[in-house]
């Protein structure tokens, strides 16, 4: 095994031909883990010292990446991307390549000596069927470290049937079918539209911004904080030239009521962010949108609509079952 540690941003151009494809050969692969959300991430955020791990197998093959930041205030590993925008987060090993790399990654973050002198190792937002969760916890008690695992967020899963009929009865229980029915004949002159390349995208974009202000207080305090609102912009534009970009709103007569900032990646649906005018509540914008969002993607044979991190009732109320994502916490004994 070829172990390189990069400790700046040229290690992001140094892997940019590779990181995708072993992501892709992977069972963590998710959008947030491509080079794409990686690196702009970092460099919106930025809060520590890059600390890049990457393994190669004897042909010169990448087969492993921890991509690691070094938080020196809390004298802790944490991965790229942690935590709050960012709603699955791992190591990137090959699959059926496990044995042998995450024992070499995790034995270079003891000893290398670009590696700085961590106590804690703690990668976040770990989902629960995850591989890492396999391995490193029972690798980490063989070298005498301490592990803990926690549990960080809920994250709604809805699996998606072969037809809008099925979903509601199978998905839904019969108050919920009554609910999602009465909604949607609550407001015959609403109309939505996703956002395509006929459309100015900072623009569209401005327009789910003011919808998130308006939302909640929480979500406008989030937007105008100068970072998220920058990372906000650059991940749409991003996300638009590689095609993983829904953006939806819900209008009356013409204007803007709700709004869903959704990925499309995998053959799933990401539910990442939304937006409404309270104003308009009657209507129920938020759950009628969703509900149009859920049929196209059963009519395009989507599997999955993921709502992602946060236990909003509207997720339950449309069907979603939780999963689970997690914190491990490897410690160096005092």
């Amino acid at each position: 095994m070829q172990i390189t540690v990069y400790r700046t941003t040229a290690g992001f151009a140094a892997l940019a031909a590779e990181w995708d494809t072993l992501l892709n050969a992977s069972q963590a692969d998710s959008l947030f883990l491509t080079h794409t959300w990686q690196t702009l991430w970092w460099e919106h955020y930025h809060p520590g010292e890059l600390c890049l791990v990457a393994a190669r197998d004897t042909e010169g093959r990448l087969v492993g990446l921890a991509p690691l930041f070094w938080n020196a205030e809390e004298r802790s590993l944490q991965t790229v991307g942690c935590v709050d925008v960012s709603d699955y987060l791992d190591w990137i090993v090959a699959a059926d390549s496990e044995a042998t790399v995450y024992p070499a990654l995790l034995d270079t973050l003891l000893t290398h000596p670009d590696v700085p002198a961590w106590e804690v190792l703690a990668p976040c937002n770990v989902p629960q069927d995850s591989v890492s969760l396999q391995w490193l916890p029972e690798l980490a008690r063989q070298r005498g470290l301490e592990t803990e695992i926690a549990q960080d967020d809920v994250c709604p899963l809805l699996t998606l049937p072969g037809s809008w009929d099925e979903y509601l009865q199978t998905r839904l229980n019969k108050k919920q079918r009554h609910e999602l029915r009465r909604k949607l004949r609550r407001g015959p002159g609403l109309a939505w539209y996703q956002v395509g390349p006929e459309h100015d995208l900072t623009a569209q974009v401005d327009l789910f911004v003011a919808l998130m202000q308006k939302s909640h207080p929480e979500k406008a305090h989030f937007i105008q904080d100068s970072q998220n609102r920058a990372f906000f912009y650059a991940i749409a534009q991003a996300t638009q030239q590689t095609g993983w970009l829904q953006l939806n709103f819900l209008t009356w007569q013409a204007e803007p009521i709700a709004a869903f900032f959704n990925f499309l990646y995998r053959n799933r649906v990401l539910v990442y962010n939304s937006g409404f005018d309270p104003a308009y509540a009657v209507y129920s914008p938020g759950i009628a949108l969703m509900a149009r969002i859920i049929q196209q993607a059963i009519e395009r044979r989507y599997a999955v609509v993921d709502f992602m991190r946060g236990d909003e009732s509207y997720k339950y109320d449309l069907g979603g079952v939780d999963t689970t994502v997690h914190r491990l916490f490897i410690r160096r004994p005092l």
